[in-house]
């Protein structure tokens, strides 16, 4: 056994490492088919809000962050369909309101607590027993309903007007990825961080997609590159003595980099001369 799992905060976070890069990945792949990197980081600031909220009235950040999370995506799709405005503008509102309520709940305490901007860049040796717990909980949700409903959200990625034509709801399917995408923001808060929780959404699946246009296999490589990123920037973070979230995001994107060189997609077309698809 490695030296450093011998320590019981250690060995917390590396099974919190492997549930914020299981989650992650899966959901990720979502975020890239759809295009919805905006709408993981209008979330994952969002997140501040509950965070700072959490501190202000004393209860668990983490449980205040996902009511935030929820309630911003609700409202969110809501924009969408009453004010009829694009997704990408719904979110830059929300994505600045709930920033300043967070800035505004923090003036509002009583005194200075440095924990809040904690959550900022995350600390996975940090974790403690609960925040593992409710990890898991909120992973087992999320990996659980992409499991059940794995045809439907197929079908909406790739073909959302045939999808809708066929009686799929849609607008539906979209909202409950916009909730899963809170939910999986909030499990990786005390991981990586409000900042940095996009990249660990948006890289692995995007290193998956350089490698193959298979659906199943890219999730799992985007389920392989999320958890390697996440053990191996945890190791690196503990020899090192540097911040592990930091050294997480830097070994996804070492890890995409090394996908697009390797990527058949850059193989010239034999007929055309040019770089495939």
């Amino acid at each position: 056994m490695p030296d450093f799992l011998h320590y019981a905060f250690m060995q917390r976070a590396l099974v919190g490492s492997i549930v914020v890069g299981t989650t992650c990945s899966f959901i990720g792949v979502f975020v890239v088919l759809r295009g919805m990197a905006f709408a993981g980081s209008g979330l994952a600031h969002a997140a501040f809000g509950g965070v700072a909220l959490g501190f202000l009235l004393a209860i668990n950040p983490l449980f205040s962050a996902i009511v935030f999370c929820l309630g911003t995506a609700g409202l969110i799709q809501m924009a969408g369909r009453r004010a009829q405005i694009r997704m990408d503008t719904a979110i830059g509102i929300f994505f600045a309101f709930t920033m300043a309520l967070g800035v505004l709940f923090v003036g509002l305490m009583k005194r200075y607590d440095a924990r809040v901007y904690g959550y900022l860049f995350g600390n996975v040796l940090g974790i403690t027993s609960g925040n593992l717990w409710l990890m898991v909980g909120l992973a087992a949700v999320v990996i659980g309903t992409i499991t059940v409903l794995f045809k439907e959200l197929k079908f909406l990625c790739f073909d959302e007007e045939t999808a809708q034509a066929s009686g799929l709801p849609t607008g539906s399917l979209s909202a409950l990825l916009l909730v899963l995408l809170a939910l999986t923001v909030v499990l990786s808060l005390k991981a990586i961080g409000i900042i940095l929780v996009e990249a660990l959404l948006v890289i692995p699946a995007s290193a998956a997609y350089q490698l193959t246009n298979r659906y199943g296999l890219m999730f799992v490589l985007s389920w392989a590159f999320g958890v390697l990123s996440c053990a191996s920037g945890l190791v690196l973070s503990y020899y090192m003595e540097i911040p592990s979230g930091a050294a997480i995001v830097v070994v996804a994107t070492v890890l995409f980099a090394a996908a697009t060189l390797l990527s058949p997609k850059r193989k010239p077309c034999k007929v055309c001369g040019k770089e495939g698809a």
